[in-house]
């Protein structure tokens, strides 16, 4: 099922949805005349792109921003320790959960009523049409249970690389000029204006230095440190036999920042993964932002896809600032993210790249 959902031709459908979710954003991120929390807002970006896009729900704004704010308690206290007390995390994580598969089930249940002016399969669809190709009708649980799994999938991973993305443009400015460079040379951007119908799956996939830009992004600040596997059969490591069955966790951030192929490996270096030096190409378990081995994340294609379409929206139609003196320090959990969430001011531009005024002009910091 997951592989029709991810599949070369569903991403393709589901792009322009992608594009116009992410101008929206970006829209409203330049009209406010404040700075905005990055991390914060790309959680919303993503959450917005899983309701909207992958699971096809026509949920008001309004309702669609309380649905947030219950998804966000839920997520905060999905890792509590399992002890059902009044005020605990667990309870207040399962209260969430409850008022979230309400809203879900409201939502299902509209999308199954009304089939009329759709132009394309979302993932739901597809899963729904998968049950019946087997002959199964997915009860409504299960419904509920894969809406919840599809939009988890979506969410916390994908806002953190997208923070990161654009701490990188303002942290290097050069990167994202360079971006722009590739955009028109490609035909794709256009006295400031993204041009009509270049955005296509095939076009976005043949932008090199981009598709280097994301790689690195991944490889310096991988959204979640690692993973859990099952030992299969028994073997041994650095002198130490590890028995079969017994549960083992692999470490991404340290396999990135130990793999001998990265050469400088706390440098942001896009060109690391260019053509003349494909450091990411030697070795099988050098690079595995999504995992490695059969259970690698079955979204990496449209994390990768969204990830590049919003560096192409912000090195085409965006301008902003750091909004505090220094950039911030990292923290780790429970994905990466900035401790102030990043604090930026976007300002809009017009077709030739003019800064549009939507505010106060006093702004600290770097500007891109």
């Amino acid at each position: 099922v997951f592989s029709k959902i991810f599949s070369h031709e569903a991403l393709e459908s589901y792009l322009p949805k992608i594009q116009l979710v992410i101008k929206d954003t970006l829209r409203a991120w330049s009209s406010n005349p404040e700075s905005i929390n990055v991390y914060h807002e790309t959680q919303k970006l993503t959450f917005r792109m899983a309701i909207r896009v992958l699971l096809g729900f026509r949920i008001p704004d309004e309702e669609l921003g309380r649905l947030f704010e219950v998804y966000q308690q839920f997520v905060e206290n999905v890792f509590s320790l399992p002890m059902d007390l009044p005020f605990s995390g667990y309870r207040r994580g399962i209260r969430a959960r409850e008022t979230l598969q309400k809203g879900l089930e409201k939502a299902i249940q509209e999308k199954l009523q009304n089939t009329q002016g759709k132009d394309y399969a979302d993932a739901l669809d597809i899963l729904i049409e998968s049950g019946k190709e087997h002959g199964k009708e997915l009860t409504m649980q299960e419904l509920k249970d894969g809406t919840l799994e599809l939009i988890f999938a979506a969410y916390a991973t994908t806002a953190s690389a997208s923070t990161s993305l654009i701490m990188q443009l303002l942290k290097h400015p050069r990167v994202l000029e360079k971006l722009r460079e590739e955009l028109r040379s490609k035909g794709i951007l256009h006295n400031g204006c993204i041009c009509e119908g270049s955005l296509r799956l095939d076009n976005i996939n043949g932008l090199y230095y981009l598709d280097c830009v994301i790689k690195e992004v991944l490889r310096l600040f991988t959204p979640i440190s690692g993973g859990y596997r099952t030992v299969l059969q028994t073997f041994e490591l650095d002198g130490f036999q590890i028995p079969k069955g017994w549960s083992v966790m692999y470490s991404i951030r340290d396999t990135h920042d130990t793999a001998p192929v990265f050469k400088d490996v706390d440098v942001f270096d896009p060109d690391r993964f260019g053509q003349g030096r494909s450091e990411d190409k030697d070795g099988r378990f050098h690079y595995l932002p999504f995992g490695g081995g059969v259970r690698t994340c079955l979204g990496k294609h449209l994390a990768k896809l969204f990830l590049k379409a919003l560096a192409i929206e912000l090195a085409s139609t965006s301008r902003f600032e750091l909004a505090t003196r220094t950039f911030p320090k990292i923290t780790l959990v429970p994905v990466v993210h900035p401790v102030d969430g990043l604090k930026v001011k976007f300002f809009g531009l017009d077709s030739n790249q003019n800064e549009i005024l939507t505010g106060t002009d006093a702004m600290l910091g770097a500007t891109v």
